[in-house]
């Protein structure tokens, strides 16, 4: 017998912070798209992964149907646009497309989706800790799937600055707020600005991981 399809009704905040995180996701993969000198569709099918592979990658592993992107079709509708009018904008005010401008944005989409895959497991019935193994998903897989694509090896595995590990604790600070009795809307906005704030802070301060030492 097949397992039972899972549907779950977004709140008013999941919609938004999800509509969030996506424009976020998009906009570094613009940026990214750019930098490698992509063309127009190069420039919208990075954005597309970036923006919705975590999503994507969440929804198949909890088995829910259909698809975010697919159950709000304007999505795709919005990440078109939004490539068209940064293109436009880029080029009319000659823009130059850092590292550091797809940083920002990446973080921003970092904590919000996070929170939001965090909470979506959590809904489903998973453990804690699976809960937020799927948040970190949800977060990393589309920066993952956006450098793949550009030909670098994933930003998530080599600039030695906490990424995951901030998905990790956002997650977490969902699970304890919900524990501790708060409302799952300061819940959700907890972990996301927990995430989003590490991020932030280990770009600013360059925070690193330990490395390996090179011999020789």
């Amino acid at each position: 017998m097949a397992a039972p399809t899972v549907l779950q009704t977004l709140t008013a905040l999941q919609a938004g912070i999800e509509v969030a995180a996506m424009a976020a996701f998009a906009v570094s993969g613009i940026v990214a798209a750019v930098r490698k000198r992509l063309d127009p569709v190069g420039v919208v099918v990075v954005a597309w992964l970036a923006a919705f592979g975590g999503g994507t990658l969440r929804d198949l592993l909890l088995d829910r149907r259909p698809f975010f992107w697919v159950e709000q079709g304007w999505q795709v509708w919005g990440v078109l646009l939004l490539c068209m009018a940064a293109l436009g904008v880029m080029r009319a005010r000659h823009l130059r497309p850092t590292e550091r401008a797809m940083q920002w944005p990446d973080a921003l989409g970092l904590g919000l989706f996070a929170a939001n895959g965090t909470q979506f497991a959590v809904a489903a019935g998973m453990a804690p800790l699976n809960a937020v193994v799927m948040g970190v998903i949800t977060a990393c897989f589309g920066g993952v799937l956006r450098d793949i694509v550009c030909n670098e090896i994933p930003a998530t595995l080599r600039d030695h600055r906490p990424y995951a590990l901030c998905a990790f604790a956002g997650g977490w600070v969902v699970i304890g707020a919900g524990h501790a009795g708060f409302a799952a809307d300061i819940a959700l906005i907890a972990g996301a600005v927990t995430a989003s704030a590490l991020r932030a802070a280990g770009l600013v301060f360059d925070w690193r991981l330990p490395g390996w030492r090179a011999d020789g």
